[in-house]
């Protein structure tokens, strides 16, 4: 085993040798003190001559198509493996169910962790999170309901982040479309996991996702519910078409939210009473105007993420449908007003704070890469010596047709691609 675990090290260092760690643990004491990044050309020009051949280097590295290859081969390959285990513990639900969700929790952090380990050390990318310090303190010790807004690309993958920080990644849940399901490795993981899958039609969905909650009251490990309530992400366009349907209403209207889709929220907030103890409204925004995509993650880029995260008791949130709704259109206007203040002061109110990095993430993939890497390349060194042209031809079309599965995955996850806002729904009224 020292062949294969020296090599997966060496690859992984060609991501961590220009990251540092984060700068502190814990909350700074005042926001003073959080930590910020040059934004002046001339500050940005000077960095990058004091530091230009080494982070050109490195920068090369992380965009360079081999790593991702490495990448790629150890999640597709480790996600099969992991999707096959899932498959044989399905023996075990008659007979202990929670030794199965136990058992499947660790399964998904394995695969969901590694998507997760790209953001942090291969990125380096930052996040500060803005909050109360005495509600600090409670975060991944209690189960919560989690609204994100819906705007950037990997917003799901810093909703991960929070829940990994925290120490709950493994048994987090999402509300995700049906399609989703069906995504290799993912999808696959998801449903062994009891994830909560909507068709975004109410009358399907009313049943079925009331239902996949329930089972979740007795689950054993704790776990973030993240809820996109917005249901697609945001554009110009489907902000249009929802600013109307706000009109339609009577509803004030918002800049930088789509109008929030109540029923999911309200059901979640109904099926999950006295399971969970608070809603999370988390509203992210990256420095800089930057636009985060998960392709740049994969090449290595750096973004700087700030996250404001209000910690509400779940007491506060009325439980009859209708109260409940309003209540959540009041919380959108709330995130709206604090985007708003973000976008003119580049800060959320409260304390930043940095939760520390944890390794597992890093240790997980580099137990995964010695695992699979060395064989990958051994096999690849025999096929390449044996000179048959029909094995490279077959190597280069299986090769080509995994880059593509990974593309297609990655594609999933851009704003181009999400679900049409407005084209069903101008015709249904957005009636949620």
């Amino acid at each position: 085993m020292c062949a294969p675990l020296c090599l997966s090290l060496v690859i992984s260092l060609l991501g961590w040798i220009s990251l540092k760690p984060l700068e502190g643990v814990g909350a700074f004491p005042s926001p003073s003190l959080a930590p910020r990044w040059p934004c002046s050309a001339v500050g940005a020009r000077c960095l990058g001559e004091e530091r230009a051949p080494s982070m050109d280097l490195v920068a090369s590295l992380k965009s360079h198509f081999l790593c991702h290859l490495v990448f790629c081969y150890v999640f597709i390959a480790s996600g099969l493996i992991i999707n096959a285990i899932q498959l044989c513990t399905l023996l075990l639900w008659p007979v202990n169910k929670q030794l199965f969700r136990k058992i499947n929790c660790r399964l998904s952090y394995c695969v969901s962790s590694q998507l997760v380990m790209l953001l942090e050390w291969w990125s380096g990318t930052e996040c500060v999170i803005y909050t109360d310090p005495r509600a600090y303190p409670k975060y991944g010790k209690e189960n919560a309901i989690v609204v994100l807004n819906h705007k950037f690309e990997i917003d799901f993958l810093c909703g991960w982040s929070l829940a990994e920080r925290f120490g709950v990644l493994g048994g987090s849940k999402v509300l995700a479309k049906k399609e989703l399901a069906y995504v290799p490795i993912i999808g696959w993981m998801w449903y062994f996991t009891e994830m909560v899958f909507c068709t975004r039609k109410w009358e399907q969905d009313r049943k079925t996702v009331s239902e996949s909650l329930l089972h979740l009251r007795d689950y054993p490990e704790k776990y973030f519910f993240l809820i996109h309530c917005e249901g697609t992400r945001f554009t110009e366009k489907k902000h249009q078409i929802s600013m109307q349907v706000a009109q339609a209403k009577g509803l004030p209207s918002l800049k930088h939210h789509l109008l929030p889709r109540t029923k999911g929220f309200a059901v979640t907030v109904r099926s999950l009473r006295n399971v969970v103890s608070a809603v999370y409204d988390c509203t992210l925004n990256f420095r800089n105007n930057e636009n985060p995509t998960l392709l740049g993650v994969l090449n290595g880029k750096k973004y700087h993420a700030d996250l404001y995260v209000r910690r509400i008791p779940l007491e506060e949130v009325p439980e009859e449908e209708d109260k409940c709704a309003a209540w959540l259109h009041r919380l959108y206007q709330e995130k709206d007003a604090f985007q708003e203040e973000y976008s003119r002061t580049g800060t959320f109110p409260e304390t930043p704070m940095v939760p520390p990095r944890r390794p597992w993430t890093l240790v997980n993939w580099l137990f995964w890469a010695s695992m699979l890497l060395y064989p990958f390349f051994r096999f690849v060194v025999n096929m390449i010596s044996s000179g048959s042209s029909l094995t490279l031809a077959s190597f280069v079309l299986v090769f080509f047709v995994a880059s593509m599965g990974v593309r297609w995955m990655i594609g999933v996850t851009e704003i181009d691609k999400g679900s049409a806002y407005g084209n069903m729904d101008s015709k249904q009224k957005h009636s949620d």
